[in-house]
């Protein structure tokens, strides 16, 4: 290991050694508060174009294995951790945490006080940052940081969606995803259910879509910001009335942009594996699996809804009503569409990682197919 450091674009800076992969990155630098599922994190689609900061301060320690893959590879350009480890000797591991990470060109850095970095990306927000060697000046470290884009505007599904359409057989309903950046365990979950699976490009037009024949049209959860996504978001329109829909985390962002509503960016978001998220119909609450750094804006524009009732929003579709609400910053966590069917969740219930409470939903999902 060598000495480097972690450079957030206010001047803040952070010390560590170096590990894994040397080379210098820059990306948005967030962080996630789940306890274990670290692999799964980094291969989180949702993750492209940012440096990970776990909170939890012992990562690797039961090293890495193809069952953990959320997708085909690691999406997430860094990550930031107390003690990393490179453990081997578990039952369940095919390879260690650090040469994993070498193996697939991912820097990481260990012995940084990831309690002070989180605290001050809650104070201060999610920002663009990078990791360094010691050798290279804060100077041309603080450029390098500087020339990376913003994560607001940005376009990360294009750099994540399949070539081509992906299909699994099925003897269910046949759901046709516009893939963003699914989750393994999303395709997983859908799988176990029968569905008949097809995924295609985000750049898929809605006659694409429909000459698929779909049964309910499944909206991915994905990187980048929802406000740049207008072709995506036109498809989507096109498809509201004409077939079922159902949305999950950008998915949902999406859905909800579709039938006229708006999205901000969240100051640090939401990521990890203990959410509390209240359904407005049964009282529920489940703890939830969260991945996202934007939310959907109240029917006045708010950023908190402060009442637990399911308010209704006026669309270019009829009414929506606000399904699930988040109990720690009361951001809107789902919603309902009244009069067409189309329904959609902010967080991850198929929890890969995280606890399975929220898994019911994809049942209900699939409620809507026609």
């Amino acid at each position: 290991m060598s000495a480097g450091y972690i450079l957030l674009e206010d001047g803040a800076r952070f010390d560590g050694e170096l590990c894994a992969h040397p080379e210098p990155i820059t990306g948005e630098v967030v962080f996630n508060t789940a306890m274990t599922g670290y692999q799964e994190s980094v291969t989180d689609p949702s993750y492209a174009g940012q440096i990970i900061v776990f909170s939890y301060p012992l990562i690797g320690n039961y090293g890495v294995s193809t069952e953990a893959m959320e997708s085909d590879r690691i999406h997430a350009r860094g990550v930031v951790m107390r003690d990393a480890k490179n453990r081997e000797d578990v039952a369940t591991a095919e390879g260690g945490w650090l040469d994993w990470l070498a193996d697939c060109g991912v820097p990481g850095i260990t012995g940084v006080d990831t309690r002070a970095l989180v605290r001050h990306i809650r104070d201060r927000g999610a920002m663009r940052g990078g990791i360094f060697s010691a050798e290279l000046s804060e100077s041309e470290a603080r450029e390098r940081v500087e020339a990376e884009p913003s994560m607001d505007g940005a376009d990360f599904a294009r750099t994540v969606t399949p070539p081509e359409p992906i299909r699994f057989e099925g003897s269910g309903p046949h759901v046709v995803g516009i893939d963003t950046g699914v989750k393994l365990n999303i395709v997983r979950q859908l799988r176990e259910r029968g569905c008949r699976l097809t995924l295609l490009p985000c750049t898929v037009s809605s006659e694409e879509v429909l000459a698929e024949d779909p049964d309910v049209v499944f909206l991915a959860n994905g990187p980048g910001d929802p406000a740049s996504l207008d072709y995506i978001v036109d498809t989507v329109r096109e498809l509201v009335g004409k077939r079922p829909l159902f949305g999950i985390c950008l998915g949902h962002q999406l859905l909800c942009r579709a039938v006229g509503l708006q999205t901000f960016k969240l100051p640090f978001g939401h990521r990890g594996a203990n959410h509390p998220v209240k359904d407005l119909a049964t009282g529920r609450i489940d703890i939830t699996s969260q991945n996202h750094g934007f939310a959907v804006q109240g029917p006045g524009g708010e950023p908190r809804i402060e009442v637990d009732e399911p308010i209704r929003w006026e669309t270019d579709f009829g009414a929506a009503e606000l399904s699930h609400l988040n109990l720690y910053d009361r951001t809107v966590e789902g919603l309902v569409l009244r009069d067409v069917a189309a329904a959609t969740v902010q967080y991850h219930p198929e929890a890969g990682p995280g606890p399975h409470d929220a898994r019911h939903l994809f049942d209900s999902f699939l409620d809507l197919a026609l």
